[in-house]
């Protein structure tokens, strides 16, 4: 790989000559501005908005801008004046633990490489103790006219440098955040939880880039003369209406991409603990309401018995009287003794 920049790293009065080589490249696909009546390029020209002419690179300088419009002219020299102890030094100013680090403040990766067998040993006596301590090292250096923020690691067996943003360069999430109060059930935490294990852990090594690949198939299919007609895969979008439906339907669908088995079994789980706690946090009028049903029935009850009661004894009158009455009908007059 093609160093980019020769210097050596200060480990207090230890110097390590080294390279810097690039740690990353960009694999996007870059494309060309066309006429699209003839495919002719367009191409951009440099030209001076005060006489009109076409500039070359040579006669090109640096200017800072005013406020007010007024250009100040800047030149190599004066910034070649400038102090700058780390213009070939990458000046180690403290050793932190690597979650000192705010992720945000990470930019571009490099690797450092030993330059020159006299480099090896102390090289490898920084990589050791940076392995030893589990800490990282926080570094000054300079590249491209301004000094940079940088951080070492070890990567395998060599150490690797990221480019930090200075703490005044990262911006406040101040409005970022939902300015409405929301709050988030016990049961939607589970839900959550277990889509995250559900998802579980990845392989970065296998992950790629489908769109550029999908570029890439469609150029060569263009160069042969044929279109491709790339089936559009349809997200479902939108607002979600119901939390609770969409986390248990993601579940179930991550638990079956995986292949795991009885994913309706374990869903429906999550969902009685949702119940469960839904159940808990409903008002108690619920049950105040059945009491008061019950106590209504049991007075209600007595009543009903009596009731029917009567109503039993009333035909039972109705039928003996009937009977007494047909039954003396039929029995005949009785003749008075003489």
């Amino acid at each position: 790989m093609r160093s980019i920049w020769n210097g050596a790293i200060s480990f207090g009065l230890v110097s390590i000559p080294i390279k810097l080589v690039n740690a990353t490249e960009n694999r996007s696909i870059s494309f060309r501005q066309i006429h699209t009546e003839d495919g002719g390029r367009i191409r951009y020209r440099k030209v001076c908005e005060l006489d009109g002419e076409e500039v070359s690179s040579d006669e090109i300088g640096k200017a800072y801008e005013e406020a007010d419009g007024t250009m100040i002219p800047i030149t190599d020299e004066d910034l070649a004046s400038l102090p700058l102890p780390t213009a070939k030094t990458i000046e180690i100013v403290a050793f932190v633990p690597a979650a000192q680090i705010d992720p945000l403040q990470i930019d571009a990766a490099y690797y450092l490489s030993a330059n020159g067998v006299p480099a090896a040993k102390p090289y490898t006596l920084l990589r050791e103790a940076l392995k030893r301590s589990e800490r990282v090292a926080i570094a000054k250096f300079a590249l491209r006219g301004r000094e940079r923020l940088g951080m070492l690691r070890v990567v395998d067996d060599v150490i690797a440098m990221h480019g930090l943003l200075w703490p005044d360069e990262i911006r406040r999430p101040e409005g970022v955040a939902p300015d409405t109060s929301v709050t988030v059930r016990e049961a939607e935490l589970d839900l959550a939880d277990a889509l995250m294990d559900t998802l579980g852990e990845v392989d970065i090594e296998s992950l790629h880039d489908d769109y550029r690949t999908a570029v890439e198939e469609m150029i060569a299919a263009k160069a042969e003369g044929t279109e491709v007609a790339a089936p559009r895969e349809e997200r479902p979008g939108g607002q979600v209406i119901d939390l609770m439906a969409a986390l248990e339907s993601s579940v179930r669908a991550a638990r079956e991409a995986r292949g795991e088995g009885e994913p309706e079994a374990q869903v429906h789980e999550l969902s009685g603990r949702k119940k469960t706690a839904a159940a808990r946090s409903a008002p108690k009028e619920s049950g105040t309401k059945k009491s008061t049903a019950k106590t209504a029935a049991k007075k209600a009850a007595p009543a009903r018995k009596s009731t029917s009661k009567s109503a039993a004894g009333g035909k039972a009158a109705e039928k003996k009287t009937t009977a007494k009455k047909a039954a003396a009908k039929k029995t005949p007059p009785r003749k008075r003794a003489s």
